[in-house]
């Protein structure tokens, strides 16, 4: 199948892990502790605009899982780690990533927010949001909106977390299912897509 074209079906799962300030930490012992053929596909929305992203250089150390930077029109399969690329809001178009002028330029970006809301509306497999260390609440406003189509939401644990803003802000809307761990994370998501499958 060509890259460019989006496969007919995408029911796979996607977990996506939001963060900021003292999230590669967080990532790294996520990344440790998931297999690499979990049949998922894994985002890592890093909320940063203007400095360029590094995570896709740095976490292949910590993974068997192929890591890539998105690009337009990137088609999502799973058993791969994603990347959003810095200054770009990231949503989801017929099983591919479509990459878009930030919408929130100045002052705390809301990039994990628009991703999740994106995926609410237009992914149809299981949903897995997850929401680490960083500043401000990114990601929060769309956590209820991830729940009520059946899918689950975890925050990081405050005292593991380097930055606590952003899972407090998501325990704070009532709509987070499991706070724990890195670690723990980690093996909440195995045995969530265990059930599913």
């Amino acid at each position: 199948m060509p890259h460019n074209l989006a496969p007919s079906i995408k029911n796979f799962p996607i977990v996506c892990i939001g963060g900021s300030a003292g999230g590669l930490d967080a990532y790294i012992k996520l990344l440790q502790n998931l297999p690499s053929d979990m049949g998922v596909a894994i985002v890592i929305v890093n909320h940063i605009t203007l400095m360029p992203t590094r995570l896709h250089e740095v976490l292949p150390r910590f993974t068997s899982m192929p890591v890539r930077l998105i690009s337009e029109k990137l088609v999502i399969e799973p058993n791969y780690v994603y990347i959003i690329p810095e200054n770009r809001d990231l949503h989801v178009s017929r099983g591919a990533f479509r990459l878009k002028p930030i919408s929130k330029p100045r002052g705390w970006p809301d990039v994990i927010t628009v991703f999740l809301c994106s995926l609410a509306e237009y992914w149809d497999g299981k949903l897995i949001a997850v929401i680490v260390s960083g500043y401000d609440g990114d990601g929060a406003a769309a956590l209820c909106s991830i729940k009520e189509i059946g899918g689950t939401t975890i925050a990081q644990r405050l005292d593991t977390a380097i930055q606590p803003d952003m899972p407090q802000s998501a325990i704070a809307t009532g709509c987070i299912d499991f706070i724990l761990s890195p670690e723990q994370i980690a093996q909440q998501i195995i045995k969530t897509i265990q059930i599913e499958a």
